[in-house]
């Protein structure tokens, strides 16, 4: 299974609708979410229970991670998880998390339902949602309830609603919290997976997801099959940027080899942060690019060119 590190696009997919789970795999995301709660209506959460299974042995065969988010366990979540356990998702998401006791009590609830169905014991990693001010401040320490945890997720609308924050297409009303939680998840040890830019027109997600991308975040939720390849592309470092990176690290370790504290390249003084970072683009592009296939929006899985853009 692909480490969350190195999973850029998570996209929720309705999960009662059979045409949307079956070309879900067509967009190229690296993650697949079948989206039992708000996407999925009550009277259509049986349905899609029985649906969980196939899909996710599609969507596997088709090389992307496969993930699933419940219900709130004290709502429809128990009887989500009593289904879509049978088919083995990698990960559990699980909306509307405020504190570390509803990651605690999932984790006890999984750990109990790869027990029932001879699943490996720790095999199923969880996706704590967070989406108000209470999960927000608490961020940090959902991300430490369990070792399961190696992700977590900022979630837009419900979080706006909380905040009573007027929405819009610069996303301004959420900065603070954009930036709060990606610390937060830093500090923790975790991925921070940016909440999904609702609005259609590709320049609008182009310009969230590169601001996402020059605060921090390596991973984005999608709602829009049509922006995996957009978020794919914004989080891949491109071959120029690999260059550029590449001339920064030989000018800097030059200039450390002449005894000279820092390194001057194009009108910028370069010093040891600006360094690191060039390195971790660098690597960021080789893990990438070493990833066994990527899918591509034809459906057929190639060679992943991390230099491309």
């Amino acid at each position: 299974m692909i480490p969350a590190r190195l999973c850029r696009s998570w996209l929720f997919v309705p999960g009662g609708d059979e045409s949307a789970l079956a070309a879900a795999p067509a967009s190229g995301a690296d993650v697949l979410i079948q989206e039992l709660e708000d996407f999925t209506p009550p009277e259509r959460r049986a349905h899609a229970r029985r649906l969980a299974a196939e899909t996710y042995r599609a969507w596997r065969a088709g090389g992307a991670v496969v993930a699933v988010r419940v219900n709130p366990l004290d709502g429809d979540g128990l009887a989500d998880l009593e289904a879509v356990m049978r088919g083995a998702p990698d990960v559990v998401a699980l909306p509307k998390v405020g504190s570390p006791a509803d990651i605690a009590r999932l984790d006890g609830e999984v750990t109990r339902l790869e027990r029932a169905f001879g699943l490996a014991s720790g095999s199923t990693r969880l996706l704590p949602n967070v989406e108000s001010a209470r999960g927000l401040v608490q961020a940090g320490a959902i991300a430490k309830a369990s070792p399961r945890v190696d992700a977590c997720l900022l979630a837009a609308e419900d979080l706006a609603a909380d905040l009573g924050a007027e929405r819009g297409p610069d996303a301004l009303e959420l900065a603070y919290a954009r930036q709060r939680f990606l610390v937060e998840c830093v500090a923790a040890g975790v991925i921070a997976v940016d909440a999904p830019c609702t609005w259609r027109a590709p320049s609008i997600v182009e310009r969230d997801a590169r601001w996402a991308r020059r605060l921090g975040y390596r991973a984005k939720s999608l709602v829009d099959p049509a922006h995996a390849a957009i978020v794919n592309t914004v989080l891949t470092p491109s071959a120029a940027e690999v260059a550029h990176a590449r001339r920064l690290v030989d000018a800097f370790e030059a200039a450390r080899s002449r005894g000279e504290p820092r390194a001057e390249l194009d009108g910028s003084l370069v010093e040891v942060p600006a360094w690191q970072n060039a390195r971790r683009l660098i690597e960021r592009a080789r893990e990438l690019e070493s990833r066994p296939q990527e899918r591509h929006p034809s459906g057929l899985s190639q060679p992943r060119d991390a230099g491309s853009r």
